[in-house]
């Protein structure tokens, strides 16, 4: 299975996974004109579904339009549903938060996360490996840690340093709000979370990283300290495609240093 980041951070989120038969896109928070831009790019089949994780706008901005163009149908939960109002047009589904279910040959397991939206992540399993995707969680849980066990590539949020969301430009509600139990996951608590993955894991894409807040520079700082040497480490950009692949720890193409900018 190839996983292919298209967009990461406060701007948008959105990405894409590819099996065999299947092609699923978890978020939609890029336009149908730049997802076009990177499928072309990557030479990437059309997906066959939206999934959403949850209904901020940065995660299913465009997903009525993306799902009205292409004809696909839109996967989401009953409280994701509640907060989003697609139209007439656009095929629905629902799936619950903790139970698996099938798109193609691709099987997704949600679980819910703690964040002020109802949230889940979202782990996609084929005949070749597992990868999970994780953002927008205000702390890291025992769930969690046991959900991200089996996964070749995990990509987790590591959105603020610490020290700079402290004594950065935010207003001091929106730090509070966004180093609660329900805002988003520090570079130190991505760690805390890094530490645990076992073995199968040989790739960490840190995502959702907070322009204002963090750097690069502090995220894989700490990544690299919780994982072994082995484990690649790589960091998602607000809008440059990154891939990786499930399976045998290999590339669809050289790795690119990536900054955020």
């Amino acid at each position: 299975m190839r996983v292919s980041v298209l967009a990461s951070g406060s701007g948008g989120n959105c990405t894409l996974f590819e099996s065999a038969a299947t092609s699923v896109l978890v978020d939609a928070g890029i336009g149908p004109r730049a997802l076009e831009e990177s499928l072309i790019e990557l030479g990437a089949r059309a997906p066959d579904a939206i999934v959403i994780t949850h209904a901020h706008q940065d995660h299913v901005g465009h997903a009525a339009r993306i799902a009205k163009r292409r004809r696909i149908p839109v996967y989401m939960t009953e409280a994701t549903a509640r907060e989003v109002n697609l139209p007439a047009q656009v095929d629905e589904y629902r799936f619950e938060t903790r139970e698996p279910f099938a798109i193609g040959d691709l099987v997704l397991s949600p679980l819910p996360l703690p964040h002020d939206a109802a949230n889940v992540a979202v782990k996609i399993s084929d005949d070749e490996g597992t990868a999970c995707v994780v953002t927008d969680v205000g702390e890291p849980t025992g769930r969690l840690v046991d959900h991200l066990r089996d996964c070749d590539v995990v990509l987790l949020e590591s959105n603020y340093e610490e020290s700079m969301l402290a004594s950065g430009p935010y207003p001091w509600g929106l730090k509070q709000r966004v180093a609660s139990a329900r805002g988003h996951l520090s570079n130190k608590q991505a760690h805390e979370l890094l530490r645990r993955l076992t073995a199968r894991t040989h790739t960490v894409v840190l995502v959702h990283l907070s322009e204002t807040n963090n750097t690069r520079e502090h995220a894989i700082e700490w990544a690299r300290d919780a994982l072994p040497l082995k484990v690649h480490v790589r960091v998602a950009a607000p809008r440059e495609t990154l891939t990786a692949r499930t399976g045998p720890f290999r590339y669809s193409k050289p790795p690119v240093q990536l900054s955020l900018l």
